[in-house]
């Protein structure tokens, strides 16, 4: 669940223009929280996990230490292996 930061806006004339919305240190948590509880079936200790996906986990965690401004997170936010 990334979170958007993008909007685009098309007007009666279709003109479109893209802008870009703050979004809060409690937005990236929210949706940081979404994404791991949507993942934690991965990590019960019946099921090996992938290198990758430890990874994403981790970078998803880790977002709040790795970036000073919650823009940055939401723009740097990690997309999950396939």
């Amino acid at each position: 669940m990334k979170v958007q930061r993008r909007m685009i806006h098309i007007d009666k004339a279709r003109n479109k223009t893209v802008t870009y919305r703050d979004v809060t240190w409690d937005e990236i948590r929210r949706a940081r929280d979404v994404e791991l509880a949507q993942t934690d079936w991965r990590a019960v200790k019946d099921r090996s996990m992938s290198q990758a996906w430890k990874d994403h986990r981790t970078a998803l965690r880790d977002l709040p230490q790795n970036h000073t401004e919650a823009n940055d997170a939401a723009d740097a936010w990690p997309e999950p292996p396939e």
